[in-house]
């Protein structure tokens, strides 16, 4: 899990080192732009949809539904030219802010790792590719409702009524065969479904030995009903891929797509994550498709922290087609492993890292990573690969030495140092728009995730910290552990003021860096403040607030 920094009083100074990963050219994985060069993101969450889709649908968020890396992977950021003769090409920026609540002054530098590959230099392995299909009760639910909410009260039928979309059942099917007009004839698909046990649908094989229209009926005319054995579909998936390992020129995943509710056989966290560990150290990489507005990110975003696995959320049918269909290549195709940034600096220590779902393995000296994959590019951009390392300052030694190694697709483990001093600056300085995009959305994510945490102790009954201080999340859980029910979005006194300064901020550093995207959180941002107090909402179902005495600034 993400460890979270606290909001930070005015007497303290930080540095922080964002890490962007780009520039990478590679045949057969085009850019936006038309042309081939490719960026890199990192593992774990690749999108924040999911808090998003709660905002808007008057839902509170989990916050797992906004990781850093998640919404990093969201915006683009250009990271410049560099030449060497290296996979990764260090190339750095700086910036000296202003944190906009706590008035704290800090410096930041950008590390591009740009490359030097060009778009011949690679082709995509062909795949032994086994589709895991969550076929339990609660997909038979539509992608916009919460399926363990049980009946609407009158006062919400119309609402109700608003948000029906097609079931996320008939989403996921028509998913798959999306993702079969991916195949090429070499490579091999099977596909395994899963509810109160699992069941072998179509064996691995060959993809030129199959009759695809018939393959598209049979997956469309299944349906959904029963338990959440999650376990079972891993274990069936794995009878399924394990016998194909290590065959030359291919490369095996098996993708899941689930709402992430499991209630029956493993259903712990570490547990799962084990059996994906054990998967990836096997060679079988593993990606999550979250399904639905109830998709259950906490868990995923637990279990995928490995080498080679990622994870989406998706809530419109259309745009769940869109992932499996037109970003297929770039979700199962990793191409960096264990990459490490080692800090030596006298003056400076690693306290913690965001954008990356390793980041709890940071040290005071060293970041780690378990995979990069292939991220899009547009007008010299590349999508996502944002990583920030937060340092405290222990001496006067302005002199950073950071050296960056990680593991290419062959085994091959490659090295780069670079040298460099932060002179002086004052705020507000950037020098380049990429680092101050990457700031912004740091600052935004870290505080919706502070609120979110507030807010649900708060429905706890707890009496939780001033915003100022870091929180623990306590959250009574009405079913299993993972079966999400829906909590109204809810907006305490203790945050009013917060993001309506924090709103301000966003928009100002918005119009400056000039990428319209981010109006899309000057919008959710909007309708968090929209929310009354007392945690009443338009269009929210489920759960009353606990009143529990605001904490003062």
């Amino acid at each position: 899990m993400v460890r979270l920094a606290r909001e930070r009083g005015p007497m303290a100074l930080t540095l922080v080192v964002v890490v962007v990963l780009a520039g990478c050219s590679y045949g057969g994985l085009q850019s936006d732009a038309g042309g081939n060069d490719l960026g890199y993101a990192v593992g774990g969450a690749q999108d924040a949809d999911a808090f998003r889709e709660n905002v808007e649908s008057g839902y509170l968020p989990t916050t797992t539904d906004i990781t850093h890396e998640g919404l990093y992977y969201d915006y683009y950021f250009e990271t410049g030219d560099h030449e060497c003769d290296e996979s990764f090409c260090p190339a750095y920026s700086r910036a000296v802010t202003a944190d906009p609540l706590s008035n704290e002054t800090e410096p930041y530098l950008s590390v591009g790792l740009n490359s030097n590959l060009n778009a011949s230099d690679f082709e995509r392995e062909r795949l032994n590719l086994v589709v895991v299909l969550d076929t339990s009760g609660s997909m038979s639910s539509p992608m916009a409702e919460y399926y363990y909410d049980g009946p609407r009260t009158a006062d919400n039928e119309t609402a109700a009524e608003d948000r029906k979309t097609k079931p996320k059942m008939d989403a996921a099917t028509d998913a798959v065969v999306a993702l079969t007009d991916q195949l090429e004839a070499d490579d091999r698909f099977g596909l395994v479904t899963f509810d109160s046990g699992a069941d072998t649908v179509v064996p691995l094989d060959r993809m030129g030995d199959r009759d695809r229209t018939a393959l598209a009926d049979d997956v469309q005319s299944i349906r959904a009903g029963g338990g959440t054995d999650l376990e079972a579909g891993m274990d069936r998936a794995r009878g399924l891929a394990e016998g194909h390992v290590g065959e030359e020129g291919y490369d095996t995943r098996v993708v899941y797509l689930t709402d992430a509710m499991p209630n029956i056989g493993e259903t712990s966290a570490d547990g799962l994550e084990s059996r994906l560990d054990a998967d990836a150290d096997r060679g079988i990489h593993s990606t999550f498709v979250g399904v639905g507005l109830d998709f259950n990110s906490e868990l995923v975003d637990a279990i995928t922290a490995v080498r080679g696995a990622n994870y989406y959320s998706v809530h419109a049918a259309e745009r769940f087609e869109e992932r499996m269909g037109e970003e297929f290549a770039y979700m199962v195709t990793p191409m960096v492993y264990d990459l490490e940034l080692t800090l030596d600096a006298p003056g400076y220590e690693i306290e913690s890292v965001y954008g990356s779902p390793d980041a709890d393995d940071a040290t005071g000296e060293l970041m780690s990573v378990n995979t990069l994959f292939p991220s899009p590019t547009e007008d010299g951009a590349s999508r996502g690969g944002v990583i920030l390392l937060q340092l405290n300052r222990t001496g006067d030694e302005s002199t950073l030495e950071l050296t960056a190694s990680y593991e290419d697709r062959s085994g091959e483990r490659h090295e780069t140092t670079e040298h460099l001093r932060f002179d002086d600056r004052q705020p507000e300085y950037f020098e380049t728009d990429s680092v101050r995009k990457a700031v912004l959305l740091t600052r935004y994510a870290t505080l919706t995730q502070h609120w979110i945490e507030y807010e649900r102790a708060t429905l706890a009954g707890d009496d939780p910290d001033p915003p100022d201080a870091g929180i623990d999340e306590s959250e009574t859980v009405a079913l299993g552990e993972w079966e999400r029910q829906s909590t109204d979005l809810r907006l305490s006194p203790a945050y009013v003021e917060r993001f309506a300064t924090f709103r301000s901020y966003f928009s100002a550093e918005a119009d400056a860096i000039g990428d319209d995207a981010l109006d899309q959180e000057l919008e959710t941002m909007a309708t968090i403040l929209e929310t009354s107090a007392d945690g009443e909402t338009a269009v929210g179902t489920n759960e009353s607030a606990t009143t529990v005495s605001p904490p003062t600034d």
